[in-house]
């Protein structure tokens, strides 16, 4: 399940960030945080996320991804890496990988979700594309600054080389407390169908039936 999630930072905050990692943040090679294979075909830049403001910044991102309701429903967190502002300059790229299966250093978690928060509006830069290989062929995202998408771990997938202008992005992974993806979509279908039955109608008997086995197949799959 890929899910893209609108509207995770507003303007004002976007505009306060980029002006902190263009004035503050040092940036240094991207490859110094790459597996040994993807290091092979990643070319992009990272900010140094030691330094004060960014480290603030990072928990403030991370703070907004985390209480969006719809990556809440999808992601269902028990953790999360720290966020990574990663950006490539013109010709930069990331060529295909998949995301190394356990991050964190010393307290590991498993990589379940990776999720890219674009940080530049697309008409500002050419190329840049995330690129996903699916079983329904490769699929392209490329979205407004301040949205996000969500996809699993497992996926193959590259960022294409940046043609014009800079992409900005805020990267990271989530551990989940529902392991198994088809599970996770199980229970953001019914979250889903819960929350518009409850607009349509309030809290009905259907409501709370609804709810009801949403909760038990939670209790039943978590694994905290």
């Amino acid at each position: 399940m890929i899910i893209c999630i609108a509207d995770v930072l507003d303007a004002d905050t976007l505009a306060d960030l980029k002006r902190e990692l263009d004035s503050d943040a040092l940036f240094v090679d991207g490859r110094k945080t790459a597996g040994w294979h993807a290091r092979e075909v990643k070319r992009n830049e990272q900010a140094d996320g030691s330094q004060p403001g960014i480290r603030d910044w990072r928990h403030k991102v991370g703070e907004a991804i985390r209480r969006h309701p719809l990556f809440q429903m999808a992601a269902r967190p028990a953790r999360m890496t720290p966020v990574r502002f990663s950006r490539y300059q013109q010709g930069m790229h990331y060529g295909n990988h998949v995301d190394d299966p356990v991050m964190g250093g010393d307290q590991p978690l498993r990589t379940d979700l990776s999720f890219t928060l674009f940080l530049e509006s697309p008409e500002d830069y050419d190329g840049g594309e995330l690129v996903t290989d699916t079983s329904a062929g490769e699929q392209r995202y490329k979205l407004p600054a301040g949205a996000m998408i969500l996809y699993p771990s497992s996926t193959l997938h590259r960022v294409e080389p940046v043609t014009r202008g800079r992409r900005l992005a805020a990267i990271g992974w989530v551990q989940s407390q529902i392991r198994d993806p088809a599970a996770r979509e199980i229970l953001f279908d019914l979250d889903t169908a819960r929350r518009q039955l409850f607009e349509r109608e309030g809290k009905s008997h259907e409501f709370d039936l609804v709810t009801k086995s949403l909760a038990n197949l939670q209790r039943l799959w978590s694994e905290i």
